[in-house]
């Protein structure tokens, strides 16, 4: 009830290209969300998608982050996965929508479930080096052969807490981070806190679900105060934080 409420409240306060006061973020929307050309790269996500949904292979999950709203058992078969915790198709064509258009060289992924967002942060840009963090043992290691079968090999799939791997990458810098792992106000923020330091002026962080509950919207509510972060964009579903200096502080809500 929650999420309903939130999205018709979404619906009446948020905009299109015509009420985007900034050319960097009405180029962004014109140029990348709403950005309508077939890829050739779309047959691959799809079909990247559909063997997915097609194996009912079950696997025991360990879960670190939030918990599953579907499942009330840790063994679950890979499509039921693939059908209720994986990105929906349009969004994961977004998402390779918004690598294309940032041409980010290096990548950070914290939550790489079954591969699917992995695999368009890849083909976004072949020159993209991506390091994708996975809790769960099993999961990683399906992901780690669904995305060698797919012929992607710009990915180092970590098998890691997020809590015991992120300090040490603290030292380096990120183009893209894409939060979907943990959908936890308390989590959300000390991630953000620890990852803010690897970025730089040109940088984009997406959170995931950021309406998953009262607690990850107040997280995102936080995460727009930043006093680094000048734009942010509400998608509803996700969350775009960008950190340039010649911005002046804006937040947008696009319906996309």
């Amino acid at each position: 009830m929650f999420q309903i409420i939130e999205y018709i409240k979404f619906l009446f306060k948020s905009t299109n290209q015509h009420g985007v006061h900034s050319p960097f973020v009405y180029d962004l929307v014109t140029k990348c969300f709403y950005d309508k050309s077939i890829y050739k790269d779309y047959q691959f996500i799809k079909s990247y998608r559909q063997n997915l949904l097609e194996d009912s292979t079950e696997i025991t999950i360990t879960d670190f982050g939030s918990g599953s709203r579907v499942f009330n058992s840790n063994k679950r078969a890979i499509n039921a996965i693939a059908k209720t915790s994986g990105s929906t198709l349009k969004r994961i064509k977004l998402l390779y929508r918004i690598t294309k258009y940032f041409e980010p060289r290096q990548s950070l992924e914290l939550g790489t479930s079954l591969g699917m967002a992995t695999q368009v942060l890849a083909l976004g840009n072949p020159n993209n080096s991506i390091v994708s963090i996975e809790g769960c043992d099993q999961i990683s290691k399906i992901a780690e052969h669904q995305l060698k079968e797919a012929h992607i090999l710009n990915v180092d799939i970590i098998n890691s807490s997020f809590n015991e791997i992120l300090p040490k990458l603290a030292n380096k810098h990120f183009d893209l981070i894409f939060f979907d792992g943990h959908h936890e106000k308390e989590a959300t923020l000390n991630y953000f806190d620890i990852l803010i330091k690897t970025a730089h002026n040109d940088s984009v962080f997406i959170f995931d679900d950021i309406y998953w509950s009262k607690d990850m919207k107040a997280a995102w509510k936080e995460i727009k105060a930043h006093p680094d972060v000048t734009v942010t964009v509400d998608t509803f579903f996700w969350g775009l934080v960008f950190f340039r200096n010649e911005q002046v502080k804006q937040n947008f809500k696009i319906r996309v």
